[in-house]
């Protein structure tokens, strides 16, 4: 799965650590994540969407298959 989740949390100013910080995870979990080599769980994909303010979608687009 692809993402934005560096983009939107560099424009945000914030670190990896922070971003682990404000979700409750692990800043691996964000690294995983960014590069996309772990697909978050729905729950987590909802925190990231309302801590971004953008839609789910946004954040995540499936691989083109």
């Amino acid at each position: 799965m692809k993402n934005s989740l560096p983009d939107h949390r560099k424009e945000r100013g914030l670190s990896q650590q922070a971003l682990a910080d404000a979700l409750g995870v692990s800043r691996q979990t964000i690294i995983s994540l960014e590069k996309g080599r772990y697909d978050p769980s729905l729950p987590l994909a909802f925190k990231l969407s309302a801590l971004f303010g953008c839609q789910i979608e946004d954040l995540f687009q499936p691989d083109a298959e």
